[in-house]
């Protein structure tokens, strides 16, 4: 019977050996004195935050303010951020979490990374930093304890703004869109896709985005084509098609119209902006048909946005609503049907009890919504500032955005 050779490591083994290992360090080194998370910092939560979130049941008498802190906008975004009764604000490297009374929760700090776009979903926020391919690298955290949740990186374009829902949030440029479900896997691509793994995966990939939104598992954008941009395109597109990287294109609607936007999304319709001589909101449904018109007056807001443009929009219990720069428009949530025009607004409102909190410039007006009528108005001091205001509700506090910086205000 044979013997199994015993095998022995040669000198010049023990040297091949060295020079791996050697190499798989500086390579391990170079990752991660390269790598992005360097330059990144995360100090969670102490204590979570709870899960059940205290909110006001109704509009109070007055208000206070009860803090002011800074809070830099990205580009298409017009309120401050709020997730799990929290307030999100974003100033210079860093996202800090505050509690009701402005208290820091936790902060996330990226140091040589430009913020391109910030959303929240799910309960997390979700931001997402320029690196060497674009808005690629994307950042989940857990709102209530500041914890890690997921994290992706891909090639995106140069210049993005944010694009979410309560079950999407993604990005989208001239050239792209991008939506991602809770974990960041992404759900559907859409547009000029750079390395390409398959050919004639986008069937529109020629044309130029110049707004979008999303509801539910409906994408509804707007654009326009270098065969003709005399004609803006409307698309439905399903928002998880069975592969992501092919669109799933329901429904197609040219409009004669250049200058067309969408202002508002449903489930299954879309509202868009027509500008002209008489601009008009049309709405559509998934077959194509138009199923409400109104006249209305002229949007200064889309008339000086850039391109891609993003809508000041914010959702009611049974509405969807859009300020048009001047007023704030009122949606019926299927039809998208202009149900209410409101001329004192200045900003998008939210919603408290059975009431819209709408910001007018005497203060913060209590608004019926089934009849449009301010029923009061608790008037607030802003100083000088006579800009618009967006309002976003954290916990027990309506923060008003104004401007760079978020005030809170406490119920009286």
């Amino acid at each position: 019977m044979s013997k199994t050779p015993i095998l022995r490591a040669t000198a010049t083994d023990w040297k091949i050996t060295g020079a791996i290992a050697a190499v798989c360090a500086i390579a391990v080194g170079g990752a991660y004195f390269t790598a992005d998370i360097r330059d990144s910092e995360l100090a969670p939560a102490a204590t979570a935050a709870p899960d059940q979130v205290e909110v006001l049941a109704q509009a109070p008498k007055n208000f206070e303010i009860a803090f002011e802190l800074p809070n830099q906008m990205v580009p298409g975004q017009h309120r401050a951020l709020a997730s799990k009764g929290l307030l999100i604000t974003h100033e210079g490297d860093t996202i800090i979490a505050s509690d009701v009374n402005g208290k820091e929760k936790w902060h996330y700090t990226h140091k040589n990374a430009e913020l391109c776009s910030l959303g929240s979903a799910w309960d997390k926020v979700v931001a997402t930093y320029r690196n060497n391919a674009g808005c690629g690298d994307t950042v989940a955290i857990n709102a209530a304890t500041g914890q890690y949740s997921d994290t992706r990186s891909a090639i995106n374009s140069e210049e993005v703004i944010p694009l979410s829902s309560n079950d999407r949030v993604g990005t989208v440029s001239t050239d792209r869109i991008d939506l991602w479900r809770s974990d960041m896997v992404r759900t559907i691509e859409y547009g000029d896709v750079q390395a390409k793994q398959e050919p004639d995966m986008q069937e529109h990939e020629d044309c130029s985005i110049n707004s979008a939104l999303t509801r539910t598992e409906n994408l509804a954008l707007t654009e326009t084509c270098p065969d003709d941009t005399s004609v803006t395109w409307l698309r439905l597109v399903g928002a998880t098609p069975e592969d992501s990287r092919k669109p799933e294109v329901t429904t197609n609607i040219g409009m004669a119209n250049e200058g067309s936007r969408l202002v508002a999304v449903g489930q299954e319709s879309a509202a868009v902006y027509q500008p002209g001589e008489k601009p008009r909101i049309d709405s559509y449904d998934k077959s194509g048909n138009t199923i409400a018109s109104t006249e209305v007056a002229a949007s200064p807001d889309v008339t000086h946005a850039s391109t891609p443009y993003a809508p000041a929009t914010a959702d009611l219990p049974h509405h969807m609503s859009w300020f048009d720069g001047e007023r704030l428009y009122l949606f019926t949530p299927s039809e998208l049907k202009v149900d209410h025009v409101l001329e004192d607004a200045i900003g998008t409102g939210v919603a408290l009890g059975e009431r819209l909190l709408m910001p007018t410039k005497k203060g913060i007006a209590v608004v019926d919504w089934s009849t449009g009528k301010t029923e009061r108005t608790i008037k607030i001091d802003r100083g000088g500032y006579t800009g618009p205001v967006f309002l976003t509700i954290a916990g027990t506090t309506i923060v008003e955005q104004r401007g760079e910086t978020a005030v809170g205000l406490t119920a009286l």
